[in-house]
């Protein structure tokens, strides 16, 4: 029993049980002899915890009392610390957020790591759409899911509700938000008992708000899509964004009797949710052995084919993910040298309070007590700097939208929930503790300073790593931004105008459409040229269509190009260089020969050496023949492989045939500037359709811009993140040097006297400050290549042992030393020894 109530006096402070523990321990002696065990047990609970908690809060008063006051006779000191925490904190809570929220939290559905992603991958291309009878397949005989179902994207246009209004829509099978398992708010889900003809539609929470007014009232209603009625079921929860965060209604997705005939029709997402005891290892290895039965079954089908299986939460791109762990490694540098300087501020403040210190010993203070204060008030100021770095955190995140990858059913931005915030928490918690006992851990001086000259090598070491990988990522994007992307963007609107269907299934009305509105357009003042396409490059990827050549095993040959639908003046209006033959006219329509036109790279591959004007090509249907060579073009971006292009016709489709590909971007070339141009192009296109939308209006050129926003955005944090760093380092350096100043005043004013002239004190105090930079120098470097080959990915061939990068990052480095040596090195020059050995 003796044992159990030393152990629970260890709940006092030490201070306390120094001086009372002894009669405590006595006292219950005398109450076990006078009462029995167990009372005596309950007895010392009731009596030492309370106590003890009072104990502690009355110490804790007296250590914030005393902080207090410091902080008070030394702002300086406090308010640097105080900065230096929260630059810390604040880059690395921001850094966190990010990538807790692309990389790590669950997706906001039930039981998110059950569901995964379903591609029918054909060769080196993993992510390809299945076919409905591919789908059904999948659906049928897959064993490791619970649940199988499929959607498409795609747009309508909502009229009937003041102007046409642009949606976002998700065409869904019945079973899948009972697949996903996110209820509607208002009213109810698509069901297979609701689905019926497919005229039921879900509205987002956003296109609830704002063009219903958050009627409660609105299911039931009947709004227009296309011009065909759909009766409102339900409306989802502002947390459901699937399959992107851009999706404002979901309709069914009803397959039509002949849909699955062709198996080479892919245009089908598939979800699927694993069973609760089925692993992804599991799951991929039943899919291999299906892929295999499936071409048994199917010999027809494509024998690259096979069936990748990826969880839903992994859809985020190699450079996606890229960017974010690159800005997470330079936020936990900037933590890293935060720590570093913090250290060396505490410790150069332990000196000056080395006599105070003294003091308090004599005066009877121990050394749990002097810790216990030091660490009070460096949790104290990690505190204070951790709720500002939450903060500017906080503020940073609309900065970070860029980073989202849009391929997750996520918002748009960050936020900081409980995770994020237990992590500023550790980081805080951490910083206060760990930093506060470095003063009270009482060293010879040459030990502090070769600890404080350590702690400034790792500063440097850190400032020249961000500043390498700032540079490499800098040279990076100049040279995506010196990329051609085979058009050119100056001069030229881009807008979109899909067409409703059936309205528009008939070519002829498409046809009669864009005659049109092109020519109209065209008359304007100050227009050169307009055209429609299917996708504009970089704006929509078309999908993927082998090219066939007659006497070639169409499985066997593979010659996978996108095709896009063009109407006259295409190329003109995009300025993409017509290599050989002729462009379309307004003669190519459906009762002509048809034609095509194919990408220099497309041809050289089909018809290596030889003239590929003439040839014949099977794509879409029908046989056409080359009439035309044009440059490649950068349909997927500057940094990603584009495949070879074909273009055909717009007026060479049958009616209602390849719905997916009938032109629905418009671009304009002209010297207007866009604000004037824009309201006549709009009323054209109202003359011509009423009821036709115009949406994602844009100049081309913030299209090839909006390629390298991530990558800008990325810098544009480094270079913060790096201007710390150098701020950090250089304050390190002057803070150390001007503390070896002034300890080593006797010193230097004895060699003053014994004929020292001041350049030779001025080289002595900076050799020091160089010889510190230059083993954090060449550190940083050899850091920053490791560091370098890591994200190889993204310096887009920017070799990482690039001298040019490496020897401007070190100067910069070498130029903040050398003004952080300044100060020091001029009172090191004017110390005056007769001065010196007096105050000694």
């Amino acid at each position: 029993m003796i044992v159990f109530y030393r152990a629970l006096l260890r709940l006092y402070p030490a201070v306390f049980r120094d001086e009372y523990g002894d009669d405590l321990l006595a006292m219950f002696e005398e109450k076990l002899r006078t009462t029995s065990a167990l009372s005596a047990f309950f007895s010392a609970i009731a009596d030492v915890i309370p106590n003890a908690i009072a104990v502690h809060w009355d110490l804790l008063r007296q250590d914030l009392r005393y902080a207090a006051r410091s902080f008070r006779n030394s702002p300086g000191f406090a308010l640097t610390a105080i900065l230096i925490i929260a630059l810390g904190v604040g880059a690395n809570t921001a850094a966190f957020s990010l990538a807790d929220f692309t990389l790590l939290r669950p997706l906001p559905f039930p039981h998110p790591e059950q569901l995964v992603l379903l591609w029918n991958a054909v060769g080196d291309y993993a992510q390809n759409q299945a076919s409905p009878a591919i789908y059904r397949d999948w659906k049928s005989m897959a064993k490791s899911f619970s649940g199988v179902a499929g959607y498409t994207g795609g747009a309508g246009n909502l009229t009937g509700r003041g102007n046409p209004v642009r949606l976002r829509i998700a065409r869904v099978t019945p079973d899948l938000f009972a697949l996903i398992g996110v209820p509607a708010q208002i009213g109810s889900v698509i069901t297979p008992s609701n689905a019926g003809d497919g005229s039921v539609a879900v509205l987002s929470q956003q296109l609830w708000r704002s063009q219903f007014g958050s009627d409660r009232g609105v299911v039931g209603q009947t709004v227009r899509i296309d011009g065909k009625p759909f009766t409102i079921v339900g409306v989802m929860p502002s947390r459901f964004r699937f399959p992107d965060r851009d999706t404002e209604i979901w309709t069914p997705f009803v397959f039509a009797p002949d849909a699955f005939e062709d198996r080479s029709d892919s245009y089908v997402n598939v979800v699927a949710r694993l069973k609760p005891d089925v692993t992804i290892e599991r799951a991929r290895a039943e899919a291999a052995a299906l892929s295999a039965n499936i071409k048994r079954q199917h010999p027809e089908d494509d024998p690259t084919s096979w069936i990748y299986v990826m969880k839903m939460r992994d859809l985020v791109s190699g450079r996606s993910r890229m960017l974010v762990l690159a800005l997470c490694g330079a936020s936990l540098c900037i933590l890293i040298l935060a720590c570093a300087n913090l250290a060396s501020l505490l410790i150069a403040r332990g000196m000056s309070r080395m006599r105070e210190l003294s003091i308090r010993t004599a005066l009877g203070a121990g050394r749990d007590r002097l810790i216990r204060q030091l660490v009070t008030e460096s949790v104290m100021l990690a505190i204070a700097g951790g709720i500002i770095g939450i903060a500017l955190a906080k503020s940073s995140l609309p900065l970070l939208t860029k980073l989202v990858p849009t391929t997750l059913p996520i918002e748009e931005v960050p936020s900081i929930d409980g995770r994020v915030l237990a992590f500023a928490a550790i980081l805080v918690a951490i910083t206060g503790i760990v930093f506060g006992i470095i003063p009270a851990l009482r060293r010879p001086d040459s030990r502090r300073r070769r600890v404080r000259g350590t702690l400034v090598v790792i500063e440097i070491m850190g400032s020249v790593v961000l500043l390498i990988s700032s540079g490499l990522l800098m040279r990076a994007i100049w040279q995506i931004q010196s990329v051609s992307p085979g058009f050119r963007t100056d001069g030229v609107l881009a807008l979109n105008t899909a067409l409703p269907l059936p309205k528009y299934g008939r070519t002829g009305e498409r046809e009669r459409f864009y005659h049109r509105v092109l020519d109209e357009i065209r008359a304007l003042p100050g227009v050169q040229s307009a055209a429609y396409t299917t996708g504009l490059p970089m704006v929509r990827t078309a999908g993927l269509w082998n090219v066939e050549i007659a006497g070639r095993d169409p499985r066997a040959n593979k010659n996978l190009a996108s095709l896009r639908f063009i109407t006259p003046g295409y190329f003109d209006t995009l300025r993409v260089p017509l290599i050989r033959g002729r462009a379309f006219t307004d003669g190519d329509t459906g009762d002509r020969p048809f034609v095509a036109i194919v990408s220099d790279s497309l041809a050289k591959q089909l018809w290596p050496g030889q003239d590929p004007l003439g040839r014949t090509i099977k794509l879409a249907t029908k046989e056409r023949t080359i009439v035309g060579v044009v440059a490649d073009v950068r349909v997927r971006g500057l940094e990603q492989k584009s495949e070879p292009q074909v273009y055909l016709p717009s007026g060479q489709v049958e009616d209602n045939g390849i719905i997916g590909y009938i032109p629905q971007d418009l671009a304009v070339r002209a010297s207007l500037p866009p604000e004037q141009l824009l309201p006549q192009v709009r009323r054209i296109i109202a003359a011509a359709d009423p009821e036709q939308p115009v949406s994602s209006v844009r100049p081309l050129s913030d299209v090839v811009e909006g390629e390298t926003a991530p990558r800008r955005v990325q810098l544009r944090l480094l270079a913060i993140l790096s201007a710390i760093a150098l701020l950090i380092a250089g304050v390190g350096i002057h803070g150390l040097l001007s503390f070896g100043v002034l300890q080593r005043t006797k010193e230097l004013g004895i060699r003053r006297a014994l004929g020292a002239q001041a350049g030779e004190i001025v080289a002595l105090v900076l050799r020091e400050g160089m010889q510190l930079f230059a083993i954090g120098a060449v550190t940083g470097v050899f850091v920053a290549l490791l560091a370098g080959r890591s994200m190889s990915a993204l310096l887009f061939g920017v070799p990482p042992s690039d001298p040019r990068t490496i020897a401007a990052a070190v100067g910069v480095c070498l130029m903040t030393a050398l003004i952080g040596c300044t100060r020091p090195v001029l009172r090191a020059a004017r110390v005056d020894p007769n001065k010196a050995l007096r105050e000694e």
